[in-house]
This record gives C-alpha cells, structure tokens and sequence, in this order.
C-alpha cells in the first residue's frame, strides 16, 4: 500500500479515538486530533498527484475517510446540542446519495473522483468543525460567528455539489 493510502488509512483510524476522546469532554485534544486528521487529506491527495500514486483506492477511500471523520464530529455535536440534527441530515443525504452513485458506477467499470465542490465543501466542513470544537476561538472574543458562517456555508455548498455529482453523472442511472 503506497503512502497516500496509507494516510487515508491513518485517518479512518483516527476517527474511534477523536470519538471518544471528544465525548469525553477533551475538546482541544478532539480539535487537535481532527485538525491533523484533516491535514492527512490534502496531504495523501498532494503526494498521490506529485509522486504519480493516484489509485482507484485512493479514490474511492480517500472521500469516504473524509465523510467518516466529518460526519462522526457532526454526530457527536448533535448528540451534544451543538449543530441542529437537520443540517447533519442534509450532509448525510448528499453523502449517502454521493456514496450511491459512485457504488452503482463502480459497479460499471466507471470510478467517479471528488470533483472541485465537493473538495470546497469538505475543506469548509475541515474548518468549521474545529471552530465547533473550539467554541469559535479565538472569533468568540470579537463576538463574530465564523464557526456558524462556516457550518452554514458547508450545508450550503453540499447542497450544491450534491446536486452537481448527481447532475454530471445521470447516465450512470440509465445504464
């Protein structure tokens, strides 16, 4: 298994323990273990294209690694009162429905990579789930809302790549 796949690997492995580690109450160990978590995302992505490693594990595991650490954070916010159950729902349903679509077309020969959206809404999630965990520090002290702005905007644009993932690849259905 090449490093980039490694990586991606590392991150699903550290989902269990940001889990428990943050409903134990460690919210800036939590914050830490998800900041470097998410870093291993750009960074597997970055080596696979530099080094010529792109694999269809990689794309394929690469985004679900991404929704597994996402969605794991914004289960737990919701079980702690801290993001309205409707906006995990709506993440959730582009996932699941993203998640379709790549298993139907896989099963057709055709892998379906991120495309530039859905990479916008997991960088905007990447940081407003930390913001979360932070309480919105250091932004708290001004009185701006940046954790919620970025929690909106990533609702908004998973909406949007959503609708795009399944747009550009009806075909898939009709096959």
């Amino acid at each position: 298994m090449n490093l980039p796949n490694q990586l991606t690997m590392a991150r699903m492995v550290a989902v269990p323990i940001f889990i428990v580690v943050y409903l134990m109450g460690y919210n800036i160990p939590a914050a830490i273990i998800f900041i470097l978590a998410s870093v291993t995302d750009f960074l597997d992505g970055y080596l696979a294209r530099k080094h010529n490693l792109v694999s269809n594990f990689g794309k394929i595991m690469d985004p679900l690694a991404d929704k597994l650490l996402v969605i794991s954070a914004l289960v737990c916010m919701v079980e702690l009162g801290i993001v309205a159950g409707w906006m995990v729902i709506v993440i959730l349903a582009r996932e699941f429905t993203v998640t379709g679509l790549r298993t139907v077309a896989a099963a057709q020969g055709i892998v379906i990579a991120a495309g530039m959206t859905g990479k916008i809404k997991t960088v905007l999630q990447m940081i407003a789930v930390p913001l979360l965990l932070l309480e919105n520090w250091p932004f708290q002290l001004i009185g701006l809302p940046v954790d919620q702005i970025f929690l909106w905007a990533s609702v908004i644009m998973t909406i949007v790549s959503g609708t795009e993932y399944v747009y550009q690849n009806r075909k898939v259905f009709s096959m």
